[in-house]
């Protein structure tokens, strides 16, 4: 098996096997995951939203902002990313152009949307999805303007909350017909529905799980069991991430010191080995000019 990363995702979605993936918000959360033994990385458009900003997950990141932010990722982490690229930026002139520098930033993929711009969270109330040709038009756009066959064209709907599953799912298939690798039905609201996406349509699937969100929250083994190709956790570390914070910095206020406890804060050491230190102290080394002898 080949080991670039794309190459890596294509097949990993192709066993339809529930590919568990977090997202990320930064390169951090990203140094975290791969850490941790995860075999892909998402970088989230609204954990990007949450933490460069500090604001809800409404439209705000530019292309600029997840291009450096999918820069900074792809030079932390070996792992497959896929990369959250919102609705594109704009019809498909803007897809092309999103696709081609997400691609030289070090994306292995990219999922676009059928969201009116500015998006909102899929999650979030009264959402507005464009016509289905124009959206097939942006994905017939990003397979075009992609260099590698196996970086993957991700097409995600939003029709389910507007005009019903069955409409969504008309979609997908017509997303799938354009050439988008991947689809994905975003919020469905029951079990039933899980099972008619992995069930109905040709290409992998993904399945959001958004913890306090819309879709059923059921064990990976379930979905993988359904035939979906990715369960995303797109903003699980950053909630774990907020409630970390909120409970080390309570203790501080409250004792008005913060010793080194392990189920508060990571140690020193930890956090200096996630960032490799000892790896720029190498580099360090290497490249320091030696003093001039007198």
């Amino acid at each position: 098996m080949s080991t670039h990363p794309g190459t890596l995702l294509r097949t990993f979605l192709n066993e339809r096997r529930g590919l568990l993936v977090p997202g990320a918000g930064n390169a951090l959360a990203a140094r975290v995951i791969e850490t941790m033994g995860f075999e892909a990385v998402y970088l989230s458009g609204a954990g990007l939203t949450n933490n460069f900003y500090g604001m809800p997950d409404l439209g705000f990141v530019s292309l600029n902002d997840i291009a450096s932010h999918t820069a900074a990722i792809r030079d932390a982490v070996a792992l497959p990313l896929i990369v959250d690229a919102d609705t594109g930026f704009g019809n498909a002139l803007n897809v092309r152009h999103t696709v081609r520098t997400l691609e030289r930033a070090g994306a292995n993929a990219i999922q676009i949307e059928d969201q009116v711009m500015p998006k909102k969270c899929g999650h979030f109330a009264g959402k507005a999805v464009i016509n289905q040709a124009e959206m097939v038009s942006k994905i017939k756009a990003a397979v075009d303007a992609r260099v590698s066959g196996d970086f993957l064209i991700i097409a995600r709907t939003d029709a389910r909350a507007i005009h019903g599953l069955d409409a969504a799912l008309d979609r997908a298939r017509a997303f799938a017909e354009a050439g988008a690798d991947v689809t994905f039905v975003e919020a469905p609201t029951s079990v039933d529905e899980l099972r008619r996406i992995a069930s109905d349509l040709p290409c992998p699937q993904i399945v959001n799980v958004v913890i306090g969100g819309k879709t059923p929250a059921l064990p990976a083994a379930e979905f993988a069991e359904m035939g979906f190709g990715m369960v995303l956790y797109a903003n699980a570390a950053l909630q774990g991430a907020v409630r970390g914070m909120t409970n080390a910095l309570a203790e501080l206020q409250r004792r008005g010191e913060l010793p080194e406890d392990p189920d508060l804060v990571a140690t020193f050491a930890e956090r200096q080995a996630l960032v490799q230190k000892t790896a720029f102290d190498a580099l360090d080394a290497r490249y320091a000019v030696q003093a001039a002898k007198g």
